[in-house]
């Protein structure tokens, strides 16, 4: 099974959500309206020491941080202001109170740059350090970006380059040389991302934003999933390639391009655009952040992802593939 498959079976399971959930699984994060005018979002997400991190790749204060991070970033691709987060441990018998403080002080250190006062959560005896966080966040209800909006013609865009997170997994490994400073750029963007809060805010706040969601499983898996909730195709004219990412993959003997497509957690935000707008909106998103708003291509009628004019296959993340 997939990943998507055993989100779609979960669902079916757990049924039509109450009256006052407006979006429940599926999406990037789910939505609650405590009144009128404002929605709750929520999101869990979880890491898995093994399978999402490796000690002996990063400190457990930088997992502390990707891990909150990663949620945070849950909120941003729906527009969201962080409120709250709760966390739960499960922890090896071999761990210290000191390894755990640790732990917790990357967590603590990205929720205040978040503004996501961590409230509570639970702890538990684990074969494997798992860390469960989950995030509440508030959200105009005009503001909603959710990933079923896109339309044929919307010009498909990322908040950043891709593909520097990756990099930064590849030299953890000691597979690969860059330049000092491209190493020291990988590095942080693969153990202390920052996710897209403000961009998130800004961009939903746009009426001519009709989609969204994080770019965390590498971008042909996540517009394979934007297209397929918004009934999409998509033509992919680009792949930004992050400067860090291209030094490693030409080192790899790689193509940068099909590098970056296949990395993930980048988190950066993934936007289905209307055209018209695209180029005025961009404007002011550089005007505004200091850098650019990129076009990757361009969302279509029929369905399918193409890439150079053939079908692109998925090839980032998916935990059951």
């Amino acid at each position: 099974m997939t990943e998507d498959e055993l989100i779609a079976a979960i669902s079916d399971i757990v049924g039509t959500p109450g009256q006052a959930v407006k979006l429940g699984i599926g999406d990037d994060a789910a939505l609650w309206q405590p009144s009128r005018s404002r929605r709750s979002v929520i999101s869990t997400d979880m890491l898995v020491e093994g399978l999402h991190f490796e000690l002996d790749a990063m400190s457990r204060e930088d997992v502390g941080w990707r891990a909150m991070a990663a949620n945070a970033s849950d909120l941003a691709a729906m527009g969201a202001r962080p409120v709250l987060a709760t966390v739960a441990l499960g922890l090896p018998a071999s761990t210290s109170l000191g390894d755990v403080l640790e732990l917790y002080r990357g967590l603590a250190a990205c929720a205040a740059g978040a503004k996501l006062a961590i409230v509570g959560g639970d702890v538990s005896r684990s074969s494997a350090l798992t860390i469960a966080i989950t995030v509440v966040g508030e959200v105009r209800a005009s503001d909603v970006k959710t990933r079923a909006g896109g339309r044929p013609g919307d010009v498909v865009a990322v908040t950043g380059a891709l593909g520097a997170a990756r990099a930064g997994l590849e030299l953890t490994r000691g597979r690969v040389g860059i330049r000092e400073d491209l190493e020291a750029a990988a590095l942080l963007a693969f153990r202390r991302p920052e996710p897209r809060l403000a961009e998130g805010r800004f961009l939903a706040a746009s009426r001519n934003v009709n989609a969204m969601m994080d770019c965390s499983d590498g971008l042909s898996t996540d517009l394979s999933r934007l297209c397929g909730a918004s009934h999409c195709g998509a033509a992919l004219e680009r792949i930004p390639v992050a400067d860090s990412a291209r030094a490693v993959a030409e080192q790899r003997g790689e193509d940068p391009e099909c590098f970056a497509l296949a990395g993930g957690e980048d988190f950066e935000l993934l936007t289905a655009i209307r055209p018209r707008a695209f180029e005025n909106l961009a404007g002011r998103y550089r005007r505004r952040f200091g850098r650019e708003l990129l076009r990757v291509g361009v969302l279509g009628p029929e369905s399918g992802i193409t890439w150079n004019g053939a079908p692109l296959e998925r090839s980032g993340w998916d935990h059951f593939a």
